[in-house]
């Protein structure tokens, strides 16, 4: 699947419902200057796909195939999520479901601190990961997805700081910069972010 072939569609479908990651995309979309309009999938009434795989990648293409299906045109899907290895790899790719509640950011990262609690140990950090796999499909049954992935990795905070972000920003210090992901700005956010770091993957796929 070259870039020629879906680009002159004229349209790609984003496979989110998500307003924060939805805000991101578009910004980094904007950045890329696409010949394309990209079009979150609620605009086009798709609903949610179930995301009944196991894996980022799973849901990434699960998700991709069912905004393309539905909406006839080439999409393209974001799964992302915090690894934590001192937990096994959770929440993973349930990330957003952490606490039981789909997209309840303040429950997720109460259980999260509260399932780190009785593993802190004075001086030392627990590491932690954001993981993106984007999946892009010119069609719903494409046999050849392109993936790109991203991994941004850090160290999970005892409590949260920074109002900016969604998701388990504020629990998630970046070393480097001596700052928690919710203090960052967008634009800053994106230069070093997973999704920043798969995007950029996407956009040189594009000019090859």
């Amino acid at each position: 699947m070259s870039a020629q072939d879906w680009l002159s569609q004229g349209t790609l479908v984003l496979a989110s419902n998500n307003k924060g990651k939805i805000a991101e995309f578009e910004k980094l979309f904007a950045e890329l200057n696409l010949p394309v309009e990209v079009v979150p999938q609620g605009k086009l009434n798709i609903e949610d796909a179930i995301e009944d795989g196991l894996s980022f990648v799973e849901n990434a293409i699960i998700k991709a195939r069912h905004a393309s299906r539905i909406s006839g045109k080439p999409a393209i899907a974001d799964d992302s999520g915090l690894c934590v290895p001192a937990l096994g790899g959770a929440p993973g790719i349930y990330s957003a479901r952490f606490a039981g509640e789909h997209g309840n950011d303040a429950a997720n990262n109460a259980k999260l601190l509260a399932d780190l609690k009785p593993l802190r140990k004075d001086g030392e950090v627990i590491e932690g990961m954001f993981v993106c796999v984007l999946a892009l499909v010119q069609h719903a049954e494409d046999p050849l997805p392109q993936i790109f992935q991203g991994i941004w990795s850090g160290e999970i905070l005892a409590q949260a700081r920074g109002e900016n972000g969604f998701g388990y920003d504020p629990l998630f210090w970046v070393k480097e910069l001596n700052i928690s992901s919710a203090e960052l700005t967008k634009e800053e956010k994106n230069k070093i972010s997973h999704r920043g770091q798969a995007m950029q993957l996407f956009k040189a796929s594009l000019e090859k």
